[in-house]
């Protein structure tokens, strides 16, 4: 019979937690349904992107709620290879304030994300940039072909990618199409180098695997222990990967577990009084020497005042972090992944975490908020128009 995490399919079924677990392990083998279909789609792209990318002087990385946190990873990535300005500015923000990201003298390259397309900021984002820019592009990155944001017409040039069906997680939470539109997003920056992007791509899809493989049982265990609280750390686009993760902590726990994100340098300004007995705190560490000095500062400071529950590390194998209670080693030592393309699986021991502590709590990781609090799609919200 099949399993997944050593947890029958009837029993997960009777945990309310076989959506979730399935869209958990299948994560790697989506990556590389994803590259086939870029890679397909690789000519198009480049030529929209070219296009898009002489013509822009922004570029604009957008989504709603987990969506919204992608841009947090990628807009390093994007600034680095195109040379234009990026920033990730979430649907939410694009719609309540559109005069801050929009001009008629600007032109920017609007990539947005979104696992069903079908929340009402999604489209009345776009359509605000329309109004107020002279000119624009958008690119659009979804897991279902059906939503309205797939389905959506612009006056100015667009192009579109739809998702392996997979992507688009059925439970509440987002785990495939988190991590799916991330990977699609990072090869949009690298489409003009194939062949290393093929090769970094083959050891995600290994580094993948091992960590489904190695540390369930860990992330399992540390899911045991009693915390009441999560703090994860992130620089660069770890910061993305941190944001995401307490998001997810607190989304399957439905709240139980209140969790914080911030990067290594910032939680030093105040946010570390937050640290109590019951705290566990994640460590996502960057594989660049110069960042790590910094990131390692961090935790010796953590030395000092009010200790942690526990402390976690996400990391390389090469880097020797001292003192802490955990490590999650991201590769064996034998080849090494860039960062951008590490953070794509850096989510999943945090996803393995989130899924065993809803069920140490008895709550259903598939639809957590069993009140409606939050559900699977955003609903309730009205669009006003622009101009009363």
């Amino acid at each position: 019979m099949q399993s997944f995490f050593g947890l029958a399919i009837p029993e997960l079924e009777s945990k309310g937690a076989l959506h979730t677990a399935r869209e958990i392990v299948q994560q790697p083998d989506i990556w590389h349904k994803i590259l086939e279909g870029i890679i397909g789609q690789s000519s198009e792209l480049q030529h929209f992107l070219q296009q898009a990318c002489s013509a822009a002087d922004n570029i604009i990385l957008t989504g709603a709620g987990t969506s919204a946190y992608i841009g947090l990873s990628l807009q390093g990535s994007f600034f680095r290879h195109t040379n234009i300005l990026t920033r990730a500015v979430a649907t939410t923000d694009l719609v309540a304030h559109p005069q801050d990201y929009f001009h008629r003298n600007k032109t920017p390259l609007i990539i947005s994300f979104a696992r069903s397309g079908n929340s009402p900021e999604s489209c009345a984002a776009l359509e605000l940039a329309d109004e107020l820019s002279a000119a624009c592009y958008h690119l659009v990155i979804t897991c279902n072909s059906h939503g309205s944001l797939a389905r959506w017409q612009s006056r100015h040039p667009q192009q579109r990618i739809l998702l392996p069906p997979e992507c688009n997680d059925k439970s509440l939470a987002m785990t495939s199409s988190y991590s799916g539109m991330l990977f699609a997003g990072t090869l949009l920056t690298r489409l003009h180098h194939l062949p290393a992007l093929q090769r970094q791509a083959s050891i995600l899809f290994t580094y993948g695997k091992s960590l489904l493989r190695t540390y369930t049982p860990v992330m399992q265990q540390i899911a045991a222990a009693p915390f009441r609280r999560a703090v994860f750390l992130g620089d660069g686009a770890f910061f993305g990967t941190a944001t995401e993760g307490q998001l997810k902590l607190q989304e399957l726990t439905n709240g139980k577990v209140i969790c914080k994100s911030d990067s290594f340098l910032g939680f030093r300004h105040g946010p570390k009084a937050v640290i109590d007995e019951s705290t566990l705190v994640i460590y996502l560490f960057s594989n660049s020497p110069y960042v790590l000095r910094y990131e390692k500062d961090l935790v010796l400071s953590m030395k000092q005042g009010n200790k942690a529950l526990m402390e976690i590390g996400v990391l390389p194998a090469n880097t020797h972090i001292p003192e802490l209670d955990y490590l999650i080693l991201t590769n064996d030592n034998q080849s090494m992944l860039e960062e951008d393309l590490l953070c794509v699986c850096n989510i999943i021991p945090l996803q393995l975490l989130a899924f065993f502590t809803a069920l140490k709590l008895g709550i259903h990781p598939d639809n957590p908020s069993d009140n409606g609090a939050i559900t699977r799609v955003v609903e309730g919200v009205s669009i006003y128009p622009l101009k009363a």
